[in-house]
């Protein structure tokens, strides 16, 4: 049976970053998750990596849909947009991302 899309987004996400994803990363990689995926989507992916590399504190699907939230009020910058898309195409992420040339 073919991966899902959902295991497939965890396996680039893993590939990318084999050490987990640092803070900093996570506004662009939502952002470049969002038009993909449903936020319950988003929320299993990002519990199932945060319990995967040992959160600081108890990673629960409110608390994640939270941070969500207060990430994506934001958005990243072209720049971090560039570097995370380039870091997951360089582990297979198939999703073309339309960044703008400056900011």
């Amino acid at each position: 049976m073919a991966p899902t899309l959902f295991e497939n987004v965890v396996n680039w996400i893993r590939a990318g970053y084999p050490d987990g994803v640092p803070a900093a990363d996570y506004p662009p990689l939502l952002a470049l998750l969002t038009p993909v995926l449903t936020e319950s989507e988003i929320t299993d992916i990002v519990l199932k990596l945060a319990l995967e590399h040992g959160a600081e504190s108890p990673a629960t699907p409110e608390r994640i849909k939270d941070a969500i939230h207060a990430v994506t009020e934001q958005a990243p910058s072209a720049e971090e947009l560039r570097q995370v898309s380039a870091r997951l195409a360089a582990a297979g992420w198939p999703l073309a991302v339309s960044v703008p040339a400056s900011e």
